[in-house]
């Protein structure tokens, strides 16, 4: 299938809950998907007056704004996705509303300020080891257990695990940390499992990563912005591999349009890998395919050259 979705409404009448939404990859992805045409629903803790244990700017409700800017309908609703009974009503309230859903994005995650680079797990904070695998696992678990039922209500539903790393890539790789390691490791073989557990009931499961991010998080560690970027690059050259949180959320949106998505069930995807199966691009109209730049360049230590990877 050529591209299904770039200035197209080819989601109209689909609904979409975007389940940790509030900025990065979630924020892209739901935008993406409402330039599509559909109604999204988006989640999270950030709301105006009240920051999450982020403390960043970001909000849900802004969320929905880009959403419904970009030509969609987007709904914002707080949730901490930790407590079941917050997200059995915000199930409750979709059934409600539109009867139906058909895209889910499981992309909370919550760790950035909880995981510690290299630190072996006997040296690591075990609170706050323990508290990223209840964000990052915890939480998927949880919304997917109330989630589901209604998405199979109609065929062709679909599920996005977003994690980082590809499943081939992660498979021989230590990455970060051991609580960070085994909660992206956890992502990807749910799922595997919910591609067992949908497939034979009509709906779709993938585990999807975008590859160097430039979120907003990011962006600001490196004291760049979207527009000057490329600056990092002096102190950190590899940067030039970097994609905008909207490419993975064109992802999504090709693979929600998709009426053979089933073919992708229970697999490890990436958005370059899905840019050239399906003929997105990025906004700059490039394709970064990162994840074989970094087994290609940056890992084997060559001098960063992102020619031919984007």
């Amino acid at each position: 299938m050529a591209d299904p979705g770039q200035g197209e409404r080819w989601l109209e009448g689909r609904v979409a809950l975007v389940a940790g939404g509030t900025r990065g990859a979630g924020r892209g992805i739901a935008v993406q998907l409402g330039a599509r045409g559909a109604t999204v629903y988006v989640s999270g803790r950030s709301t105006a007056g009240r920051r999450s244990e982020y403390d960043r700017p970001e909000t849900v409700e802004e969320t929905a704004e880009l959403v419904t800017a970009a030509g969609g309908r987007g709904v914002a609703v707080v949730v901490d996705h930790l407590v079941p009974e917050r997200v059995e009503a915000l199930v409750a309230r979709i059934d409600a509303e539109q009867g139906r859903l058909d895209v889910l994005v499981n992309d909370v995650w919550g760790g950035e300020r909880l995981f510690e680079w290299e630190s072996p797990v006997w040296e690591h904070d075990l609170d706050k080891g323990l508290r990223l695998l209840r964000l990052a696992v915890d939480t998927h678990a949880i919304t997917s257990h109330f989630a589901l039922p209604l998405l199979l209500r109609e065929p062709g539903g679909l599920v996005v695990e977003m994690t980082d790393g590809t499943a081939e890539y992660n498979a021989d790789r230590y990455r970060v940390s051991f609580f960070y390691d085994l909660a992206k490791s956890a992502v990807l073989r749910m799922a595997f499992a919910l591609g067992h557990e949908l497939g034979p009931r009509g709906a779709t499961a993938v585990a999807l990563t975008p590859g160097w991010l430039r979120s907003e998080m990011m962006l600001e560690a490196f004291g760049v912005t979207e527009e000057n970027w490329r600056d990092a690059l002096e102190r950190v050259p590899h940067f030039a591999i970097s994609e905008t949180p909207s490419y993975v959320g064109r992802a999504v949106a090709a693979l929600a349009a998709d009426p053979d998505v089933a073919r992708w069930n229970g697999r490890s995807l990436s958005s370059g890998q899905l840019a050239r199966a399906y003929g997105f691009t990025d906004l700059d109209g490039s394709r970064p395919d990162a994840w074989r730049y970094m087994v290609e360049v940056q890992d084997p230590g060559r001098p960063a050259d992102p020619t031919g990877y984007r």
